[in-house]
């Protein structure tokens, strides 16, 4: 596996990894109806905000993390490639970069990315209660997580 920055010519595949990926994680939390794809969403949540990197396996990109100073943003891996260790590798990429000190936060419902975040040593911060960020029409509730 190979991460490294994003590159414009990425963009196309980014969209499919999202919008797949998007999908499973809004099933878990009840929230399917709030689906946008990355199209819509990606430069007003701030995708290109911070530090981006794409995860390539066989030349291909699988996954990609974004990150401002203090939060990771985006982690998102394409769903026929789950299980197979690339949002490890992201996350612990985004860690080392930002010396371990890190947030992030995940709907509730989404007990394979909490799994994840809490394997790599975040804790469990606080729960959180209102619109679900990118499509505030709707309603959410999650975690926000802390890695110190």
């Amino acid at each position: 596996m190979n991460i490294r920055p994003y590159l414009p010519s990425d963009w196309e595949r980014l969209c499919v990894i999202h919008d797949a990926a998007r999908v499973f994680e809004l099933q878990a939390a009840g929230l399917m109806d709030a689906f946008l794809t990355l199209e819509q969403t990606g430069e007003n949540e701030g995708l290109f905000d911070g530090a981006l990197v794409v995860a390539e396996v066989h030349g291909q990109v699988q996954g990609f993390a974004g990150w401002s100073e203090d939060e990771l943003t985006w982690l998102y891996v394409d769903p026929a490639m789950f299980k197979q260790g690339i949002g490890r590798q992201l996350l612990r990429h985004a860690i080392a970069a930002l010396d371990g000190k890190l947030d992030t936060e995940v709907l509730e419902g989404n007990e394979a990315a909490l799994a994840l975040y809490l394997s790599e040593g975040f804790k469990v911060h606080s729960r959180s209660e209102g619109k679900l960020v990118g499509n505030e029409t709707f309603a959410a509730t999650g975690y926000v997580l802390r890695r110190e």
